[in-house]
C-alpha cells in the first residue's frame, strides 16, 4: 500500500465518532491559541497606554526670570494630559506614594517645588538642573516600568529642550552684546593706540623736560643758597635801616617839636627872606652877566690905570720926589690898589673868558637857589603843615623799615626752608627724571601693545557673531536640540504584534505538530507489520501531520489577517503562506523523527528542542544580547532561519534570508525523514525494549 493511502487511513480514524473529530478540530485550532490569541493579547500595547492609571504630582511654585512668570510644572502637566500617554491622575505626593505602593497607580511623576526656579536659573549666573521625580514599583508590573522610562526620557528631553532655549537665547544675546562691546573696545583701543603714541611723545618730552628741570633744580638750589645768604645780609641791613630810621624819626620828631612853633609863627618872615634871597640871586646872576660882558674891557682898563698910576708914582715920587710927603704914600697905596685891581681884573677876565665853565655852574646854582627860594617863599605859609606831613612820612618810613626788617627776617627763614626744599626738589626731580625714562620705555611697550590690542580687537569684532532675533531664534532652536533622531525605518512594523508575529507563528506551528503527533502515530503500525519499505513508512507517518499543518497555516493566517483587532499586514502574503507550509512540513518531519526514534522520551525532547529554539532564535531580543551558549547553538536550529525569513516576508526587505531559510528547512525536512526511515527500519525488528518499554506516555 502506498504512503498516501496509509496517510489517508490514518486520518480516517478521526472520523469515527465525535470525540476523534473534536480532537482533530482541536489540533487544527491549537496554533490559534499560541499564534492568533497570544498576538492578539498584546497586538498594540503602546497604543493603549492611556488606559494605564498614573499619578501626577505638581508641587511646582513657579518662578520669575527677566520679568516673565515661569510655570514649568503647570505647563508640563498640561502637555502630559493633552498627550494622553497615560491615564493621568493629579494627586498629592502622599496619595501618589500610597497608590504606587498598593498598585492603584503603576507609577507616579512628581514635579518638585523648585522646578521652575531651577529651570529659570539656566538664564542666570548660577544655573541648576531641574529634576523630575519618577516613582515606579516593579512588583506591580516590570514592563510598565520599562515603558515609563522610555516615555519619561522623552518628557525630560522636551523639558530640557525648552529650558535650554531660554538659556541659549541669553547666550546668543550675550554674543550680540559682546560683539557691540568688543566693537566699542576696538574703537577705544584705536583711541588708546593714538593716545599711547601721543603719550609716548609726551613722555619723551617729559623726559627731556625733566632733564632740563634737573639742571634748573640744581641751579635753583644754588641760587636759593645765594638768596639765603643775601637774605641774611638783607635781614641785617634791614635791621640797620630800621635802626637808622628809628633814630631819624626820633630826631625829626624832636626837632619838629621845636621848629614847628617857629614855622607856624614866622612863616611870613621866612617867605620874605626867601624872596630876598631870590632877588639877591637874581642880582648876582645879572652881575655875572655884566662881568662876562665887561670883564675883558675892565681888565685892559685896569691894567692901563695901574700902569699909569705906577708911572705917575715913579715919576713923582721916585724920580723926582714931590715936596708934599703925604701925597706919595697915598700914591703908593693907589699904586698898590690899582695893581690889585688889575689882578682882580685879570681874574675877572679869566673868569669871563671861562663863562661856559665855573660861571655857568655858578649861574645854574644861583638859578637853582632862586627857584628854591621862590618855592620856599611860595610854600612859607604852609611850612608847618609840610613839616607835619614830612614828619608823618618819616614816621611811616620808620614803620615800613621795621616791617621790612621783619619781612626780611621772615624772608630769610623762608629762604632757608626753600633752600632745604630745593635740595629735596633737586633730588626728587632726579628721581622723576629716572622714572620718566622708565615711563618712556614703558609707554614704548604700551604703544606696541595698544597697536596689537587694536588690531586684535578689530579682527575679533568680525569673528564675534552678532545675531538678530530671527537668527537667534534659529540658532537657539538648533542648540537646544542639536541632534535630532532622523529615524528612517526601511521596513517599519506598524505595531507590536506585527513585530512579534515572525516569532509566535512558528511557535504555534511547532506546538500544533507536537500535539498532532500525540494523537497520530509517527510510524504507521500496519505498514510496519506488513513489512513496507522504511521510506514508505516514514512518509505515511509524516503526510497526515503535514496535511493538518497546511490546514493549521490556513486557519492561523486567516485569523491573523482578517480577525477584528488584529489585521496582520504582510509585504508578501503569498510568499509568507508558501514559506509557512514549508515550515510546518519541516517541523512535522523533525517532531516525527524524535517521536519515532526515542518513543515516549521523544515528546520530552520535542519540548526541550522547542525551548532551545525559542531562546536562541532571536525572536524578542537580538541573540547577541544572550549568553554565549545561545549564540553557539543559534546557527544550528531551524527556527533561527524561520524567524529571519518571516521578518523579510511580513515587513519587507531583501529575500536572501528567505532563500537561505528555504534551503535550510528543506535540508532539515529531508534529513528528518531520512532519520525517520532509519528508525522505521529498526522498528521492524522486535526487541525486549519494544515489548517491555521502560517509559510509556
Amino acid at each position: 500500500m502506498r504512503s498516501p493511502k496509509l496517510a489517508a487511513l490514518e486520518l480516517k480514524r478521526f472520523g469515527r465518532g465525535k470525540l476523534p473529530r473534536a480532537a482533530l478540530v482541536a489540533i487544527l485550532l491549537l496554533p490559534l491559541l499560541y499564534g492568533a490569541l497570544y498576538l492578539w493579547s498584546f497586538w498594540d500595547p503602546y497604543g493603549r497606554l492611556e488606559k494605564l492609571p498614573v499619578a501626577l504630582v505638581n508641587e511646582d511654585k513657579g518662578a520669575t526670570a527677566d520679568g516673565k512668570k515661569i510655570t514649568a510644572g503647570a505647563d508640563l502637566a498640561r502637555n502630559l494630559r493633552e498627550s494622553k500617554v497615560f491615564e493621568w491622575h493629579e494627586v498629592s505626593d502622599a496619595e501618589a506614594r500610597e497608590g504606587v505602593e498598593n498598585g492603584t497607580y503603576y507609577l507616579s511623576l512628581t514635579m518638585p517645588r523648585d522646578l521652575s526656579e531651577r529651570i529659570a536659573s539656566s538664564s542666570g549666573d548660577t544655573p541648576e538642573t531641574g529634576a523630575l521625580q519618577v516613582r515606579t514599583n516593579d512588583a506591580n508590573n516590570y514592563i510598565v516600568g520599562q515603558i515609563s522610562r522610555t516615555v519619561f526620557a522623552e518628557v525630560r528631553t522636551a523639558a530640557s529642550t525648552k529650558s535650554s532655549r531660554s538659556f541659549l537665547d541669553k547666550i546668543f544675546i550675550k554674543f550680540s552684546d559682546l560683539h557691540d562691546a568688543t566693537e566699542k573696545a576696538a574703537k577705544g583701543a584705536d583711541e588708546l593706540k593714538s593716545g599711547a603714541a601721543k603719550a609716548k611723545k609726551g613722555s619723551k618730552d617729559l623726559s627731556d623736560g625733566l632733564t632740563d628741570a634737573k639742571k634748573g633744580s640744581g641751579e635753583l638750589a644754588g641760587g636759593l643758597k645765594k638768596l639765603d645768604s643775601g637774605a641774611a645780609d638783607l635781614e641785617t641791613g634791614a635791621r640797620q635801616v630800621a635802626g637808622g630810621t628809628q633814630v631819624l624819626a626820633d630826631k625829626v620828631n624832636g626837632v619838629a617839636a621845636d621848629v614847628r612853633p617857629y614855622l607856624k609863627d614866622n612863616g611870613k618872615k621866612i617867605g620874605d627872606s626867601a624872596r630876598l634871597v631870590s632877588d639877591f640871586s637874581q642880582g648876582m646872576r645879572n652881575s655875572l652877566d655884566l662881568v662876562v660882558k665887561t670883564g675883558p674891557t675892565l681888565r685892559s682898563g685896569a691894567h692901563v690905570a695901574a700902569d699909569e698910576i705906577a708911572a705917575i708914582h715913579k715919576e713923582e715920587c721916585e724920580d723926582e720926589p714931590l715936596p708934599d710927603t703925604e701925597l706919595c704914600p697915598k700914591m703908593q697905596r693907589a699904586k698898590v690898589a690899582s695893581a690889585d685891581v688889575a689882578k682882580i681884573a685879570d681874574d675877572i677876565g679869566v673868569l669871563a673868558a671861562d663863562s661856559t665853565g665855573d660861571l655857568k655852574k655858578l649861574d645854574a646854582q644861583l638859578k637853582d637857589l632862586q627857584t628854591k627860594a621862590d618855592a620856599l617863599a611860595k610854600r612859607a605859609p604852609d611850612l608847618d603843615s609840610d613839616l607835619a606831613y614830612a614828619v608823618s612820612k618819616i614816621n611811616e618810613l620808620n614803620t615800613g623799615a621795621h616791617k621790612v626788617a621783619a619781612g626780611a627776617d621772615t624772608l630769610h627763614t623762608g629762604l632757608s626752608t626753600a633752600r632745604s626744599g630745593s635740595t629735596e626738589l633737586d633730588s626728587g626731580v632726579g628721581r622723576l627724571k629716572k622714572g620718566a625714562g622708565e615711563l618712556d620705555s614703558g609707554l614704548y611697550k604700551l604703544a606696541d601693545g595698544s597697536t596689537e590690542l587694536a588690531t586684535g580687537l578689530n579682527d575679533g569684532v568680525d569673528k564675534i557673531p552678532d545675531y538678530d532675533k530671527d537668527a537667534r531664534d534659529q540658532r537657539t532652536e538648533v542648540m537646544a536640540d542639536p541632534v535630532k533622531l532622523a529615524s528612517q525605518s526601511l521596513h517599519k512594523a506598524p505595531n507590536y504584534g506585527t513585530g512579534f508575529a515572525p516569532y509566535f507563528i512558528p511557535l504555534s506551528l511547532w506546538v500544533g505538530a507536537m500535539v498532532a503527533y500525540m494523537l497520530i502515530q509517527p510510524l504507521n503500525r500496519r505498514a510496519l507489520a506488513a513489512g513496507a519499505s522504511a521510506w514508505r513508512i516514514a512518509l505515511a507517518g509524516w503526510l497526515p501531520v503535514a496535511a493538518i499543518g497546511v490546514l493549521q497555516v490556513a486557519a492561523l493566517m486567516s485569523v491573523l489577517r482578517w480577525a477584528p483587532g488584529l489585521g496582520l499586514e504582510m509585504a508578501r502574503p503569498a510568499g509568507t503562506v508558501a514559506f509557512l507550509l514549508l515550515v510546518t512540513c519541516c517541523f512535522a518531519a523533525i517532531i516525527q523523527w524524535l517521536n519515532a526514534r526515542f518513543g515516549a522520551a521523544g515528546r520530552i525532547l520535542v519540548l526541550a528542542l522547542l525551548m532551545l529554539q525559542l531562546t536562541s532564535a532571536g525572536g524578542t531580543y537580538p541573540v547577541q544580547t544572550s549568553p554565549g551558549f545561545f549564540n553557539a547553538i543559534h546557527p544550528f536550529l531551524p527556527m533561527t532561519y524561520v524567524v529571519e525569513a518571516l521578518r523579510r516576508l511580513i515587513t519587507g526587505g531583501g529575500l536572501e534570508p528567505v532563500w537561505t531559510g528555504c534551503a535550510v528547512l528543506a535540508a532539515f525536512t529531508a534529513g528528518a525523514l531520512a532519520l525517520t526511515a532509519v528508525s522505521a527500519r529498526r522498528r521492524q525488528v522486535w526487541t525486549m525494549d519494544r515489548l517491555h518499554p521502560e517509559l510509556s506516555l
